[in-house]
């Protein structure tokens, strides 16, 4: 199959924050050493970092034993749980704080990350017990429902929660938001062999994390907290909206959970924005659609924690 021509995929603006990344996070990372990836990946998100808007009261609070940031405005009844990115390998409370501090105030809803363990420290599944820990405290400690939000990796651990939480925690969770989710899909659908090597996440860097995520061992099979899209049963999940990068091996996870939950008869949407790459939530200050993007996630984010689908 032939490579997609992305000179004419992505527009002029995505090109010059696909270059300014590469100036700060290079293509290779991944040969580094955990602590230099690390390192390369903390310098990257201060060199796109939005700040806070003005207004936010922050607060850096354990839930169920995990480090969290909790985000308000003012009082609210929804809570949103964000998950970030990072290939279950980087990243942290730092890393998307902008982010989840205009959520916060575009949405008027407290927002809570989650600073779930990295590997190789903690491999699977000790990441999902985290997020799941985190979940619990959280739903334990604020009244009124919860919208579950995460990016990447992040969105595979939203994701599992859902799962996980329509048995133990029916009605609770009343939407879920995920970001360019890595959900498990077969490798063999479209976007994984047509953009197998797009700019900024390749299947070959994805193949690194995976097995950093379970410490060399195989990918467990038919685990929905390790995949959701392997899950035998998508009945009873919540509303559901996935906004994936066309550029992006992993665009069709968005389809196929889109599917699943349709074919279960869920409510879901998918979204697949043309011209965006892998992480483009970082380019929204630099690119009309990056920044178009962003605003579908918090039209999303705001319209699940009221009870509404627009979809």
């Amino acid at each position: 199959m032939n490579a997609p021509d992305y000179t004419a995929l992505i527009d002029a603006d995505m090109w010059a924050f696909i270059h300014r990344l590469d100036a700060c996070y290079p293509p290779g990372v991944v040969d580094m050493d955990i602590a230099g990836q690390r390192a390369v990946y903390d310098d990257m998100c201060k060199v796109f970092y939005q700040g806070r808007p003005e207004g936010v009261q922050v607060w850096d609070e354990p839930h169920g034993g995990v480090p969290c940031r909790r985000y308000e405005t003012g009082a609210s009844e929804t809570t949103v749980m964000y998950y970030h990115g990072g290939g279950f390998v980087v990243g942290g409370l730092d890393s998307h704080d902008d982010v989840c501090a205009e959520i916060c105030a575009r949405t008027g809803y407290r927002v809570i990350s989650v600073d779930y363990g990295l590997a190789p420290e903690v491999v699977f599944p000790g990441c999902f017990k985290d997020a799941w820990a985190a979940f619990e405290a959280v739903s334990r400690g604020f009244d009124g429902p919860i919208v579950l939000c995460g990016d990447s990796a992040g969105g595979n651990l939203a994701a599992a929660v859902a799962h996980q939480g329509r048995a133990s925690q029916p009605g609770r969770i009343i939407g879920q938001v995920l970001i360019y989710p890595g959900l498990g899909g077969d490798w063999g659908m479209e976007s994984y062999v047509t953009h197998a090597n797009a700019p900024h996440l390749t299947t070959a860097d994805m193949k690194f994390y995976m097995n950093v995520r379970t410490g060399g061992a195989a990918p467990p099979k038919g685990d929905a907290r390790y995949a959701p899209l392997q899950d035998h049963d998508f009945a009873g999940l919540p509303p559901t909206l996935c906004v994936t990068a066309e550029c992006d091996p992993l665009a069709s996870d968005g389809g196929a959970y889109r599917d699943a939950l349709r074919a279960a008869g869920g409510q879901t949407h998918w979204s697949n924005v043309a011209g965006m790459v892998h992480g483009c939530l970082r380019a929204r200050a630099m690119s009309t659609r990056a920044a178009g993007f962003f605003d579908e996630v918090v039209r999303g984010v705001k319209a699940l924690g009221r009870g509404d689908w627009p979809y």
